[in-house]
């Protein structure tokens, strides 16, 4: 890859596409993993990634398990775009002379490609996870729960005049991506959409230091020779092994940033003030084991996204389009 031109355009086309196919596939169980993850002990309302599902099916219907989908699907592109143009970049200016890249170099290029796609990752994920989450605190709402003596916490008031107020129904009123933009700009301005900026950093720069340096070896076993490409098979499967594994190991980061990012509250859930307190009140309350909720769904979601964006990415989907566009033809 070091030694390819790069074609930043084709790049973006190829992780926009690549984005948008792969969530659109993997959504549902993205939702799972969002609503696994905020549980909290005796207050369990989905048993498995399975139940949650049919729960959400039978309660929102089947439309429900894209709740929070179109804003992923609308800042997929440039986060996908983003992390994978990046990462090519750098690995471009880390080569000297056409030569391989060290496993360090490889590290480096993934951990800037991470620092790059926060830009876009955070808010969307803020937006995602208050959509996602709506459906479990409404069906929470309809169990009996035991009430804390601690002070409930505070709730966003777009989200508890949407879905936290009023008689209790099967499934939470709509509440748009936008409105809650527009409520998080006007109440804490641009920082309200970074919020848990600091735990999607230690999320995603880690994930990408062990996800590209782990693809680009394994996918160098199928190259038939070095000047060759491995087949398109064998990059899938080295973007499915590579991606679990790198969801995986930082999973537990993931439930950090989920819980920081979850706006509203159930009953008796406890607020977090920062990453070391979320860190602390998590292993204090539910024991080591909390921080590798939702990870096989993670992997689940991983897996396939990261195998699809690659396939994308080194069949030259976007490279093929802007061969074909019209305006590369009227340039010949």
């Amino acid at each position: 890859m070091s030694q390819q031109q790069i074609s930043l355009p084709a790049k973006l086309i190829n992780g926009g596409i690549a984005g948008i196919v792969g969530v659109t596939c993997v959504f549902p169980i993205d939702l799972a993993k969002t609503r696994l993850q905020n549980q909290r002990q005796g207050q369990q309302v989905y048993k498995s990634m399975m139940d949650c599902l049919v729960k959400t099916v039978r309660s929102e219907g089947y439309f429900g398990m894209y709740r929070g989908a179109a804003v992923n699907l609308t800042l997929v592109t440039p986060e996908k775009a983003i992390k994978l143009a990046a990462n090519d970049l750098f690995r471009h200016h880390l080569a000297k002379d056409g030569k391989g890249l060290t496993v360090f170099k490889e590290m480096l290029a993934g951990c800037g490609a991470g620092m790059c796609q926060v830009i876009v990752t955070t808010p969307m994920e803020m937006l995602k996870i208050q959509l996602q989450d709506a459906g479990r605190l409404a069906a929470q709402q309809q169990k009996p729960v035991m009430k804390s003596p601690k002070k409930l916490a505070t709730t966003n008031t777009v989200l508890t005049r949407s879905y936290n107020s009023g008689p209790v129904v099967s499934a939470p009123k709509a509440v748009s991506a936008t409105q809650i933009a527009k409520e998080l700009l006007h109440t804490q301005g641009i920082q309200g959409l970074y919020r848990g900026l600091g735990a999607t950093l230690m999320r995603d720069v880690p994930f990408s230091i062990v996800y590209f340096p782990l693809f680009a070896n394994l996918n160098r076993l199928g190259q038939p020779s070095p000047e060759e490409s491995s087949p398109f098979y064998w990059a899938f499967l080295s973007g499915c092994v590579a991606g679990s594994t790198a969801a995986v190991a930082v999973n537990p980061c993931d439930v950090v940033k989920t819980r920081l990012q979850s706006l509203s509250k159930g009953t008796s859930e406890e607020t977090y003030s920062g990453v070391m307190d979320c860190v602390s009140k998590i292993m204090w309350k539910e024991g080591p084991s909390a921080f590798l909720k939702g990870a096989g769904c993670r992997a689940l979601v991983i897996a396939p996204l990261f195998g699809i964006a690659q396939v994308m990415y080194f069949v030259g989907v976007g490279e093929y389009i802007l061969d074909n566009s019209p305006l590369s033809l009227l340039s010949v």
